[in-house]
C-alpha cells in the first residue's frame, strides 16, 4: 500500500489543526489568533511533532501577510495616503527609532556589545503587521483614529525594513572597498527601478491587462490573474531585497481607483485567509521552546524587558497624537508586540555574522511568545482593565446610574442613531445612548448629547444604562453579529423591552423576525421610496402621483415580505413567491395605468361646464 504524499500528509495536519483549535479558541473569548498559534504549537515539534519543517512553513505562509498588504492597499486610494504622509513618516519613524533607542540601551546595559544590542533594538521594534491589522479589522478600528494612525505606523515599519536589512552587512564587517560601493550603488538603481516600474505598470499596463482578463468572461482565469499580480510583485520585490508586502500594498494602492477592485478583493480574501492562518500556526511551530526552558528566566526577562519598553513608548505616542483615551490601551497592546519581519532581520543577522545562532534563537523565540502573549493580554484587558480606562473622558456607568432612568435606550449613534436622537430630542423625550466610537462620542457630546462609552452587548452596561426601568431599546448598530448579539442578550435578561432594531438586509431582517422583534426598519428601504418619488415627479407625474405610487410599492413590499418569512429557508418556493409578488404588483399598476388614460379620455371629451355640474350633483 502506497504511502499519502507528505504535502497531502501535512495539509491534512494543518487543517484539521486550525478546524479544531480555532472554533474552540473563539468558544472561550480568546480570538481565532490564538487558535492557529495553539494548533502550531500542538503539531509542531515541540507539541506532537507532526511537522517538523516549521521554517519552510513559515517562508510560504508569510503570502499571507503579502495578500493582506494588497488588500488594505486596494482600499487607500493614492490621495488618501498622501494626506497619511505626515503621520506615516513622522509617527512612523519616531515610534521606531524611539523603541530602538531605548532597547539598544537596555541591551548594552545588559553587557551586550553595540552591535548586538543595535541588531536586536531594531528587530524589537518592529510590530506584527499580521495581528495588528487582523484585530483591528475584527474591531472595525481601522476607520478610528487610533487604527489609522497604528496602520500609518505599520506601513512605516515596512519601509524602514529595508535600511535595516541594508545595515546587517555593514555590522557584520564587511569590506568598504570600491566593489562594495558599486555594489550598493547597483542595488539602489534595482530598487529605484523596480518602485519605478510598479508605479508605471500600475498606472499604464494593469487597468488595460485586467480588462482584456476580465473580457473573456471566465472567472477563474481573473482569479488566477489576480494571484498572479500579487506573485509577480512580490517576486519583483524579494529580487531587490525589498519587503514583499510593501511591493503589494503599493500595487493595491495602485488599483485603488480600479474598476477591477472589488472583483480582485473578493477573488483574493479567501487565499489571505487561509495563508494568514497558516502563518501563525507557524509562528506557533517555530518557537523554540528548548532555549526557553535552558534558559526560562532569560527568556522572561527579554519578553516583559522589550514588551514593556514598546508599551511605554507607544504608549507616550498616543498621548502626544492625542488619541482618545478609550482607545490607547489597545493601540499600545497592538504595537508593542514583535513581529513577523523580526525573524528575517534575525535570520539575516546571523548569516552576516553580526549575532550568534543562540542569540538568534533566543530573540525569534522572545518575538513568537510575545506574538502568543498579546492576544492574551489583549482579552485580559477587555474584561478587566478597558471597563476602566475606557470612560476617563466621557460619564463612568456609574454616572449613568446616578442619573433618572430615560425610558428609551439607543444603542449605537451613528448615521442612523443620531436621526433618532435628534427626533426624539425635539419632541423632549431623553434617551440613554450607548456607543463604543471614542471619536464618534466626543463629537456627539460636543453638540450637547449624552452619550456615553460602552459596548452594548455587555450585560452589566445595559444593566447599568436602565434596561431594567426602560421601555424601549432602539438597537441603531452598523454590525449585523453585534445587533444580534444585544437583540439575543435583552430577550434573555429583559423581556419586559420593546425591540425596535435596524436591519441591514433581508437576511438580516429575516434573522431578528426569527428571535420574535416585530419592529424591523430596514436601513435604506425609506430613502430609497424617497428617491424613487423624486425619479417619478422629475419624468412628469403629479406630486400627489409619485406618492401614492410610492406608498403602494411600500405596502406591498411589506406584505410581500410576510408572506416570503414563512418560506426563507425553502428557496424554490421564495423564488416563486417573490415572483408572484412581483407579477401580481405589475398587474396591479397596469390595471391603474390603463383607468388613469381612460379617465383622461373621457375628461377631454366631456362638454364645458359639465364637469362643474356633475360635481355640484354629487357623484
Amino acid at each position: 500500500m502506497e504511502h499519502a504524499p507528505a504535502w497531502l500528509t501535512n495539509s491534512l495536519i494543518y487543517l484539521g489543526a486550525a478546524v479544531f483549535a480555532v472554533p474552540l479558541s473563539r468558544a472561550l473569548g480568546l480570538g481565532s489568533i490564538i487558535g492557529y498559534l495553539a494548533a502550531g504549537i500542538a503539531i509542531g515539534p515541540w507539541g506532537l511533532a507532526l511537522v517538523t519543517n516549521a521554517p519552510d512553513i513559515l517562508h510560504f505562509a508569510e503570502f499571507g501577510v503579502v495578500l493582506m498588504l494588497f488588500l488594505v492597499g486596494l482600499e487607500l486610494e493614492p490621495r488618501r495616503l498622501w494626506s497619511l504622509r505626515r503621520p506615516i513618516f513622522g509617527w512612523g519613524s519616531a515610534q521606531v527609532l524611539g523603541c530602538a533607542a531605548l532597547l539598544c540601551v537596555a541591551a548594552m546595559l545588559a553587557g551586550q556589545t553595540w552591535r548586538v544590542s543595535l541588531v536586536a533594538a531594531l528587530g524589537l521594534a518592529l510590530s506584527s503587521t499580521a495581528i495588528a491589522l487582523q484585530v483591528m479589522g475584527e474591531r472595525n478600528l481601522l476607520p478610528t483614529s487610533s487604527g489609522q494612525s497604528g496602520f500609518s505606523i505599520l506601513l512605516f515599519q515596512d519601509v524602514a525594513a529595508i535600511p535595516i536589512l541594508a545595515l546587517l552587512p555593514l555590522l557584520g564587517g564587511v569590506a568598504d572597498n570600491d566593489a562594495a560601493d558599486a555594489n550598493r550603488w547597483l542595488e539602489a538603481a534595482k530598487i529605484v527601478a523596480v518602485i519605478g516600474g510598479i508605479v508605471l505598470g500600475g498606472r499604464l499596463l494593469l487597468r488595460p491587462l485586467l480588462r482584456w482578463i476580465a473580457k473573456s468572461k471566465t472567472p477563474e482565469i481573473f482569479t488566477a490573474a489576480s494571484l498572479l499580480l500579487v506573485v509577480a510583485i512580490a517576486a519583483l520585490m524579494q529580487l531587490v531585497g525589498l519587503s514583499m508586502a510593501l511591493g503589494a500594498f503599493l500595487a493595491g494602492v495602485l488599483l485603488a481607483e480600479s474598476e477591477y477592485r472589488r472583483e480582485l478583493e473578493t477573488d483574493i480574501e479567501p487565499f489571505k485567509g487561509l495563508l494568514l492562518g497558516l502563518f501563525f500556526i507557524a509562528v506557533g511551530m517555530s518557537i523554540d521552546f528548548g532555549v526557553l526552558m535552558r534558559s526560562p528566566g532569560l527568556m522572561a526577562a527579554v519578553v516583559i524587558g522589550f514588551l514593556a519598553i514598546k508599551a511605554a513608548v507607544i504608549y507616550t505616542l498616543s498621548r502626544l497624537m492625542d488619541l482618545p483615551m478609550q482607545e490607547r490601551p489597545v493601540f499600545t497592546l497592538l504595537l508593542a508586540q514583535g513581529g513577523e519581519f523580526a525573524f528575517v532581520v534575525f535570520q539575516a543577522a546571523t548569516g552576516a555574522g553580526v549575532i550568534a545562532p543562540e542569540t538568534s534563537s533566543l530573540l525569534i523565540g522572545a518575538v513568537a511568545v510575545s506574538m502568543l502573549l498579546s492576544p492574551v493580554i489583549l482579552v485580559a484587558v477587555d474584561k478587566l482593565l478597558l471597563p476602566r480606562w475606557a470612560n476617563c473622558n466621557v460619564p463612568k456607568l456609574a454616572e449613568i446610574s446616578e442619573q433618572q432612568h430615560a425610558p428609551i435606550i439607543i444603542a449605537g449613534f451613528g448615521r442612523y442613531g443620531q436621526i433618532i436622537g435628534r427626533l426624539l430630542g425635539a419632541q423632549g423625550l431623553g434617551a440613554t445612548v450607548l456607543d463604543h466610537d471614542a471619536d464618534m462620542i466626543e463629537a456627539a457630546r460636543s453638540f450637547g448629547y449624552k452619550v456615553f462609552y460602552g459596548d452594548a452587548t455587555r450585560l452589566d452596561l445595559l444593566r447599568t444604562a436602565g434596561a431594567e426601568t426602560a421601555k424601549i431599546l432602539m438597537i441603531a448598530v452598523d454590525d449585523k453579529e453585534q445587533s444580534l448579539a444585544i437583540v439575543d442578550l435583552a430577550r434573555e435578561h429583559f423581556p419586559h423591552l420593546e425591540l425596535i432594531v435596524r436591519a441591514k438586509d433581508v437576511t438580516h431582517w429575516n434573522e431578528l423576525r426569527d428571535r420574535g422583534v416585530m419592529h424591523v426598519e430596514r436601513e435604506l428601504f425609506e430613502s430609497s421610496l424617497r428617491s424613487a418619488r423624486s425619479v417619478l415627479e422629475a419624468l412628469g407625474y403629479a406630486p400627489h402621483e409619485a406618492r401614492a405610487h410610492a406608498m403602494r410599492f411600500r405596502r406591498h413590499n411589506l406584505e410581500l415580505f410576510e408572506q416570503m418569512y414563512p418560506h426563507r429557508k425553502d428557496r424554490a418556493k421564495l423564488i416563486a413567491v417573490i415572483k408572484q409578488g412581483r407579477a401580481q404588483l405589475e398587474e396591479q399598476m397596469a390595471q391603474e395605468r390603463a383607468e388613469r388614460e381612460k379617465r383622461r379620455i373621457e375628461s377631454r371629451s366631456r362638454p364645458a361646464g359639465w364637469g362643474s355640474e356633475d360635481a355640484a350633483g354629487g357623484d
